[in-house]
């Protein structure tokens, strides 16, 4: 018990605080949610991608076993959301709500502080690079789930081609291999930019929250969150020796897998009406739940 309260108090509750600190605000100032999403997706996202993977160092085979590790555990805890749906009769509408939930972890808002704090700084390179496999595992399936019965899965590789955290990419990529030295004014402008990135996300996160209002319980969202919160951790320590990860890739392959569902999950819910006040309220209710199950995953590690 002491360890969980440890654990919570140095790992958790900064993230926390955070969120009620952007929640009061939000309250109190009417912050805009939308706005300050945006300016972490189109702008501090992709500078903070740009900034650690064109001064990354890691080897090109370590790199392909952890985006098969995290890959794998997301894809099983959609095949688990997807057979739990159809055991339980729910229409299509519901079943792709239940996968699109299981297939995006909140692997950037929460899953780079958490695992900076829990791991220290170095933990950042892994957990973007899992943040990124993530992105466009769940991006590429999310939409395509979301126009299921309508066609059109180049709609959801178009959608992922535009991501900026993947555009950003390419040149961040570039310039590692050449080895190229960007003049001083450049690089320290995108390392400003990069280091605001975590707590905007965070207030930007807290708004959502605030705007979003408290949810309403039900059967399919108690379901839908707990396959997330419970099947990610599961599935990730059962896997991941078979991956052979050092042990910080380890750990942060785990608390990666174990993240609460995606704000982004909600809005592709809302962009092709597949229910999102059911989805929008799921991704509130299992962030909020996620104190619990983050606290187990990082006392068993």
């Amino acid at each position: 018990m002491l360890q969980l309260l440890a654990v919570f108090i140095n790992v958790l509750a900064p993230v926390f605080i955070i969120l009620g600190i952007a929640y009061v605000a939000t309250r109190q100032l009417r912050l805009e949610g939308r706005t300050l999403s945006r300016l972490a997706y189109y702008v501090l996202t992709p500078a903070f991608v740009f900034h650690l993977i064109s001064t990354a160092r890691i080897e090109a085979a370590l790199a392909t076993r952890m985006v098969a590790f995290i890959t794998l555990v997301y894809a099983g805890s959609v095949m688990i959301a997807f057979a739990v749906a159809r055991l339980l009769r729910r229409g299509r509408k519901m079943t792709a709500a239940y996968m699109m939930i299981a297939a995006f972890g909140n692997v950037g808002n929460f899953g780079l502080p958490i695992s900076q704090f829990a791991q220290g700084g170095e933990a950042l390179l892994p957990a973007t690079v899992y943040f990124l496999a993530n992105l466009i595992f769940a991006f590429v399936l999310c939409v395509m789930l979301a126009n299921s019965g309508r066609g059109s899965p180049a709609r959801a590789l178009a959608q992922v081609v535009r991501t900026p955290s993947l555009i950003a990419l390419v040149p961040a990529l570039l310039v590692n291999a050449a080895g190229v030295q960007l003049p001083a004014f450049a690089t320290r402008a995108i390392e400003l930019l990069a280091v605001a990135m975590i707590a905007i996300m965070l207030i930007a996160l807290g708004a959502q929250f605030a705007n979003a209002g408290i949810p309403r319980i039900s059967f399919d969202m108690l379901m839908a969150a707990g396959i997330r919160l419970v099947s990610g951790p599961l599935l990730a320590f059962a896997l991941v020796g078979f991956f052979d990860l050092p042990t910080l890739e380890r750990n942060v392959g785990i608390l990666q897998a174990s993240m609460p569902a995606a704000v982004l999950v909600s809005i592709i819910a809302m962009e092709n009406d597949v229910l999102p006040e059911f989805v929008t309220a799921t991704v509130l209710f299992s962030n909020l739940a996620s104190v619990v199950t983050l606290s187990l995953v990082l006392a068993a590690l």
